[in-house]
């Protein structure tokens, strides 16, 4: 205390105007000056991207971004940009986070990165002659698929194995499914692996001896699964003359 008076409280990242979010995001994250500045109207996406990144392409549309406080997630306090255009989201986010707070934050792991790529081959003359001469030449078509794409290998991610299925009865007649293992490092996938895929179907039609129809990336990703979990101890649930067991129950 000075001069009789208390000192100012520290203003709350909900109190601040948005230049002085900003401000604390640059002095407490690993964000850069540019980073923040591709969160401006005037930083972001331009119409000429927008323009070679779909077909059709007219304009732009924009979302609100916030950021959700109390975070703690595997002991570690984390900022969660959060896009949406519906009132009380972020805070009702940050609300259940400070709860969750209390018991010491979330603990998240995952069980890696590997997502799924497909071809279909069909029109087979031997489905099991089809078979054994993909397995020969599976190291070949790891091979092809680490050049489709050096950088990601580069980055520790990549093929990891092919995986042969077959369907011997079917409306079209007996068929395989090629399975791509690839790892896709922090990316999503989609493009990368549907390119991949692409790059695979001349040599796979080839050596099958078969015709390579669907060539896409799978939705069934279990072999990336990340899992969360939390604990609320109950005194954090105390509200107005309720009990935090009284919630709890």
């Amino acid at each position: 205390m000075q001069n009789g008076k208390e000192p100012a409280k520290a203003k709350k990242f909900r109190e601040m105007n948005v230049n002085e979010r900003l401000a604390q995001l640059l002095e407490n994250t690993a964000l850069t000056p540019d980073d923040l500045a591709a969160y401006s109207a005037e930083g972001g996406l331009q119409v000429s991207q927008a323009a070679a990144m779909i077909e059709n392409a007219v304009g732009i549309y924009s979302l609100p971004i916030g950021i959700a406080q109390n975070f703690v997630i595997n002991g570690r306090q984390v900022p969660i940009p959060m896009v949406t255009e519906e009132p009380s989201v972020v805070a009702a986010a940050s609300m259940a986070a400070k709860l969750v707070m209390a018991g010491g934050g979330f603990t998240a792991s995952m069980t890696g990165n590997e997502m799924i790529g497909q071809l279909q081959v069909s029109r087979l003359p031997d489905l099991q002659e089809a078979t054994r001469a993909l397995e020969a030449h599976k190291k070949e078509l790891l091979q092809i698929a680490s050049q489709a794409n050096l950088k990601n290998v580069e980055r520790g991610g990549g093929p990891k194995d092919i995986e042969i299925r077959q369907f011997e009865r079917s409306p079209m007649g007996p068929f395989l499914v090629l399975h791509l293992i690839y790892d896709v490092c922090d990316a999503m996938g989609a493009n990368m692996v549907n390119t991949i895929m692409e790059k695979l179907a001349g040599p796979v039609a080839e050596i099958s001896g078969g015709k390579v129809g669907l060539r896409i990336l799978s939705n069934l990703a279990d072999r990336r699964l990340a899992k969360a979990s939390c604990k609320i101890p109950a005194s954090a649930l105390a509200f107005d003359n309720f009990s935090g067991e009284q919630v709890r129950d």
